[in-house]
């Protein structure tokens, strides 16, 4: 536990959990793009999802949860540290070389919070107002209508595409972090590090956002 205490240890810990997240968006774009295959490609993956034993997915859940709100505390913990313990030389020296993303992680992170909040009233619990339910003659709910129903508002898909630009800048320095804390960044690696990241960030942006601009385009016709 004394490990826990230090600021190695708890950049350790803030990198593995948000190390785990990366891994988790990552897996889930892939599963939110099946939607492109058409309403048998989403409505089958969701399907999958929901038949696995309730035991397994109340795990996952709440292993995903204790690694958010942990990274969600050690995060805040470091960024008051660092703003404390900073001297103004220092400051100085950091300011030169600090981008917009890597300045305002605490408030990028708390955007993504309420997001995920919201993302999970809108499609987990579907208590969002105005959201349109669908059941088959199964009973099951059809995933695809009530996505395709959800971005064809400027409203609606402007909410979700600002938030995956909000993921962007919270990764486009998180990914950077990871590898300078595991200790993989050095002189010699950093600029590969940082295009890495960077393509990683933009990538999952691009593919977040192309699920409801494509719906609010008609590309995606629900």
């Amino acid at each position: 536990m004394e490990f826990l205490n230090t600021s190695i240890g708890r950049k350790m810990i803030m990198a593995v959990t948000g190390g785990s997240m990366i891994l988790f968006t990552i897996i889930h774009l892939l599963g939110n793009s099946s939607i492109f295959v058409g309403p048998s490609g989403i409505n089958s993956y969701a399907e999958h999802l929901h038949s696995m034993p309730l035991p397994i997915i109340v795990a996952f859940r709440a292993v995903m949860l204790a690694l958010f709100v942990v990274h969600v505390i050690y995060g805040i913990q470091l960024t008051l540290e660092n703003r404390v313990g900073r001297t103004s030389q220092y400051a100085l020296k950091a300011n030169r070389k600090a981008t917009f993303s890597s300045e305002n992680m605490i408030w990028t992170g708390s955007l993504l919070f309420v997001f995920i909040v919201y993302h999970l009233l809108h499609f987990t619990f579907r208590s969002t107002p105005g959201l349109k339910l669908v059941t088959d003659a199964s009973g099951h709910f059809d995933v695809f209508a009530m996505v395709a129903s959800s971005f064809t508002s400027f409203v609606g898909a402007g909410i979700y595409v600002a938030f995956v630009a909000v993921l962007f800048l919270h990764l486009y320095h998180g990914i950077q972090s990871f590898f300078q804390t595991i200790g993989q960044a050095n002189d010699s690696t950093l600029p590969t590090i940082t295009t890495v990241g960077r393509f990683v960030a933009l990538v999952l942006f691009l593919g977040f956002a192309s699920i409801p601009l494509s719906i609010l385009l008609g590309i995606i016709k629900g």
